[in-house]
Order: C-alpha cells, then sequence, then structure tokens
C-alpha cells in the first residue's frame, strides 16, 4: 500500500484528465461513492430507499464528488439534504442534487441552533478536499460535535475535514468518520496517526489513475510482506546463519532496558544472543533466557544504548564498534554518543523527543512533520533512522520515500515495547536484512503480535508469542526459491 502527496495526486489528476473528456474523473468518483454509501445504508438500516442522508459541502470538486453521489441516491428513494457549510458548492453537482430531488440548505441557517440534534441516517463529509488546510471553521467544528454528539456515522471524502493531508497532523478540530473513500491513490494523512485514526475504515476507488510512473511519498507495509521478507531458516541454518547478536544494553541503573533488549532478540528467532551489558540485567537473564551466552566473541550485528543513561565510555564504545563494519542498532541513550556521520547500515531508534535532539529541534516540530523529520535525521546522520511512536516511520539516507511499519493497538505504547524493538531489529541485522527492512520487518512483527494478544501485556511477555506469530507467518510463506523479498541490496 502507498501513499502520495497532494503534489504528487494532482500530477497524476491532471495528467488523467488531459487524456478524458470533461468531468468523467469526477464521475467515476461519484459512482464509487454512492456504491459505497448505499453498501453503508444496507448495513445500518436495511436499505438505500427511505434513508435520511446529509451532504456536507465546501467551495472544491471535493464537494461535487459529494453532490453528484448524493444525487444518485435520491433517485435510489433516499432522502438528501445538502448542507453549504464554506463557500460556493460545485455547481454542477448541486444542480443534479437538486433536479433530483434533494434539499438544500444552509450552515449559517439562523433557524437552526449550533446544538442541533442530528436524525439522519449517514452524513457524507464533503467539505474541505486535498487541498484544505488543517483545521475548522468554528460553525463546522460545532457541526461537527453535534452529529458525533447525536450518533450520526460520518463518510469523508477523501479525507476528513480538519486533517492535514501530507503531514497526518491534526492540530485543531476535524469530523471523525466511520469510512473514508479515497480516489485513484491513498494520501499520506491516510497511513499516519493522528489523522489515520480519523479515518475509520479506508476505500480505495479507481477512477483510471496511472501510479506506474513515479515513486510513491510512503510505502505501508502490510502482513503479507511479513510471510514473504522474513527471514525465516531452512535446512541449512545454523546459529552463524541465523544471526548472532551482541547486545550491550541496561546498565545498574536501568537493568531493565538490557533485560527487554535480549528477550526482544532471542524470541524474535536470533541463532545466538551475546550479552555484554551490566550483571544485574545478566543475573535475570540467566535463570530466564539460559540460552544466552555472556562471553564476548563472534557476532554479525550489535546493540546498543538502551538504559545506559550517563556513560563516560558511550562515545569510545560506538566509536570502535564503528570501525568493527558490522551493522548496528543504537537505541535511546546511545543516541547522545554519535559521530557526526554513520553508515546506511546503521539504525537508529529514536522516539519523537529523541530524534528533536538528534535534529537540534523541539519535539512538537518533528510531530507535526514527522515524515520530515525521519528524513531528516536520516540525511543528517547518514544512517537508517526508525522514528517510533503511534505511526512508526522509516528513512533511509538518500531516498525520498519513506516506509511505514504495519500499526499495532495502543497497548504497546509503554517502557519497554522500544527496547524489545531495538532487540528484534537487531536480530534482523545480523540475519543479513537491510537496515530498513530490519526496522519495517521488526516494528511490524511487534505491532501483529500484540494485535493477536490486545491486552496490556509486559512488553517481555508480549515477546514470548512472537514464536507463535513468526511460525504462522512461515506456514503461509511463499516457496523460498521464487520468493521475492521487498528490500535487495
Amino acid at each position: 500500500m502507498n501513499g502520495y502527496s497532494v503534489e504528487q495526486v494532482r500530477t497524476l489528476e491532471q495528467r488523467a484528465m488531459s487524456a478524458l473528456p470533461d468531468g468523467v474523473l469526477m464521475q467515476r468518483a461519484a459512482a464509487g461513492l454512492t456504491a459505497i454509501l448505499a453498501a453503508e445504508l444496507v448495513r445500518r438500516r436495511g436499505g438505500v430507499y427511505g434513508a435520511r442522508v446529509l451532504i456536507m459541502v465546501g467551495p472544491g470538486n471535493n464537494g461535487g464528488d459529494a453532490l453528484y453521489a448524493g444525487a444518485r441516491l435520491a433517485r435510489r428513494g433516499a432522502s438528501v439534504t445538502a448542507l453549504r457549510c464554506v463557500g460556493t458548492p460545485h455547481a454542477a453537482g448541486l444542480a443534479a442534487l437538486q433536479a433530483a430531488g434533494g434539499v438544500v440548505t444552509e450552515l449559517a441557517d439562523p433557524g437552526r441552533p449550533a446544538s442541533t440534534s442530528w436524525t439522519v441516517d449517514l452524513a457524507v463529509d464533503g467539505i474541505f478536499g486535498i487541498g484544505g488546510r488543517p483545521g475548522l471553521p468554528d460553525p463546522v467544528a460545532e457541526l461537527a460535535v453535534s452529529l458525533q454528539a447525536s450518533g450520526v456515522p460520518v463518510v469523508a471524502v477523501d479525507l476528513p475535514s480538519g486533517v492535514e493531508c501530507d503531514t497526518g497532523a491534526v492540530p485543531a478540530a476535524s469530523f471523525h468518520a466511520v469510512r473514508t473513500v479515497t480516489f485513484g491513490a491513498m494520501k499520506i494523512c491516510h497511513l499516519v496517526e493522528p489523522a489515520r485514526s480519523r479515518c475509520g475504515e479506508l476505500d480505495l476507488v479507481d477512477i483510471g489513475l496511472d501510479l506506474s510512473g513515479g515513486q510513491p511519498t510512503l510505502t505501508a507495509a502490510e502482513e503479507s510482506m511479513l510471510a514473504s521478507s522474513w527471514p525465516f531458516p531452512d535446512e541449512r541454518s545454523n546459529k552463524y546463519t541465523r544471526g548472532v547478536v551482541g547486545i550491550d544494553t541496561g546498565s545498574d541503573a536501568y537493568p531493565g532496558a538490557g533485560i527487554l533488549s535480549t528477550h526482544g532478540a532471542v524470541y524474535a528467532g536470533a541463532g545466538m544472543v551475546r550479552f555484554l551489558g551490566p550483571a544485574a540485567a545478566a543475573q535475570v537473564i540467566r535463570a530466564e533466557l539460559p540460552n544466552v551466552v555472556f562471553a564476548p566473541g563472534r557476532v554479525q550485528a550489535r546493540l546498543f544504548g538502551s538504559g545506559w543513561g550517563e556513560r563516560p565510555d558511550g562515545a569510545r564504545v560506538i566509536a570502535e564498534a564503528l570501525e568493527s563494519e558490522l551493522p548496528s542498532v543504537v537505541d535511546a541513550d546511545g543516541l547522545r554518543y554519535l559521530p557526526p556521520r554513520l553508515p546506511p547500515s546503521w539504525l537508529l531508534t529514536p522516539h519523537a523527543g529523541e530524534l528533536a535532539r538528534l535534529l537540534d529541534g523541539d519535539r512538537a516540530e518533528v510531530e507535526a512533520d514527522p515524515i520530515g523529520a525521519v528524513r531528516a535525521g536520516a540525511d543528517l546522520t547518514g544512517a537508517t533512522v526508525l522514528l517510533k511512536g503511534a505511526t512508526q516511520l522509516v528513512a533511509r539516507p538518500g531516498t525520498s520515500e519513506v516506509q511505514v511499519a504495519i500499526p499495532g493497538p495502543a497497548w504497546t505504547g509503554q517502557a519497554g515495547s522500544g527496547d524489545v524493538l531495538a532487540g528484534v531489529c537487531a536480530t534482523l541485522l545480523a540475519a543479513g536484512k537491510r537496515a530498513d527492512a530490519a526496522a519495517v520487518l521488526g516494528a511490524s512483527l511487534q505491532a501483529v503480535t500484540a494485535a493477536s494478544v490486545p491486552g496490556p501485556l509486559p512488553p517481555h511477555e508480549l515477546a514470548r508469542h512472537f514464536a507463535r506469530v513468526l511460525g504462522a507467518l512461515e506456514s503461509r510463506a511463499p516457496d523460498r526459491c521464487g520468493r521475492k523479498d521487498l528490500w535487495t541490496h
């Protein structure tokens, strides 16, 4: 699944419109929208005939799509009201709705109090499209609140009005949709939180855009990708071909980070784990994970930083690892001790605050534009960067495309989840995966596992379920000889 920027979508639409008669794209969009709205009405009330539908419109083509869909529903016996919310509606679409028997009214009608209780079966948000600014004018924001309070389901056209299309930010009021119907291509806001949650279920209507010629802004992982790209062992595998991970995490003050990251590496399938962290963590690991080795030796990837706290030799440890030319993961406190440049085979795993410090900026700036921030982090450091959070984004230096891991339930947002994830990513590096693949696969495994056992499981307990999920994924993996990995060197 790919996500495209507003600029990219505009270019694709212009290219399609130049090859088609006027209005064809809008009619295709309206037809697709009508089918989904009708299906929603059938599901909720048993049919279209007699349904009460509110079409909320603004000044753009987004409203035109909604109005033409409203006209089609009206011809099928629905009672359709168009509510003019902002600006002048699409003239031809409005005329089509009125010709089909639809009613037009104004949001600013002085006879309608702001606290109106809506008694409609479905509302369609066609107010602002992909070119709209984030946030809503006060009367429209009040409308959104009143619809939600009345329990009216909202279907958004292209995106919920009020969200920022190109960043996924929701800095002010917006609609909360139960479904979002988009056309031709997925947009960034459909894949990035917090906008993603405002979209509800997503439907993509094919209107004939040619997506073959350009690179998307976002590439989102799907569960099938885990099965096709995970480095499952075969009959020739041994502990070294599966990958040996060297872990230097935790401290006397924060031993839990060492324990958690080791759990992540072991349960993600490392061939062997060498734990070189503090004695306080090693004591617990010996009791819980007797397969872990506590002596230095051959490794194929390293993990540093989780739970280090203040570490006077931190910069030296990382510099020596860099000289070995082995891939490494640097997490949490280890990010304080980075040299000016790193190779792309190294993976940094900051959360928003840590990335802001790397960029010498504010956390709010990272959260407002996480895609731009993760790209900037990769370009600044030279390393691959995994930005952790509700949406987990991965950027590789020198490329504009950003990858999105499979999203997981909110329960995973707890202390220690990032430590476990760092261990998973280090295991994948040791198995030979490229750093961006390790990041996307690791974050996606954690998310899929959390979704399979919902609830407040501690991160190390969740890690123990990796084996079951990986076993199920392996049973679905294509034949290895014919398997196409999504990441190539």
